[in-house]
């Protein structure tokens, strides 16, 4: 097995990865859970948002645009909102 058929596979794995983690975001979410806005950390949301594409992208922390699963109920404790922002009109 030479270089280029090392990168070959290692770019095919990562392929792979990127694909089954991007599956395993559009299932529903588990019971007991919901969608928290305004919460995470940045580089910790979870998933995508209007600014970027996917988890752990955030920018900035609490940014309202990007959420994290938590238990339901638990979302406003937290600061939290269980609705996404409305979209800004240009």
């Amino acid at each position: 097995m030479d270089s280029q058929d090392l990168i070959r596979a290692a770019l095919a794995g990562l392929i792979a990865l990127g694909a089954t983690q991007a599956a395993a975001q559009m299932t529903a979410p588990a019971a007991g859970t919901e969608k928290c806005y305004g919460i995470s950390k940045a580089g910790q949301n979870d998933c995508a948002s209007g600014s970027h594409a996917c988890s752990g992208q955030a920018k900035k922390d609490k940014d309202p645009s990007d959420w994290k699963m938590v238990a339901t109920g638990t979302c406003t404790k937290l600061g939290g909102k269980t609705k996404a922002p409305e979209a800004k009109k240009s």
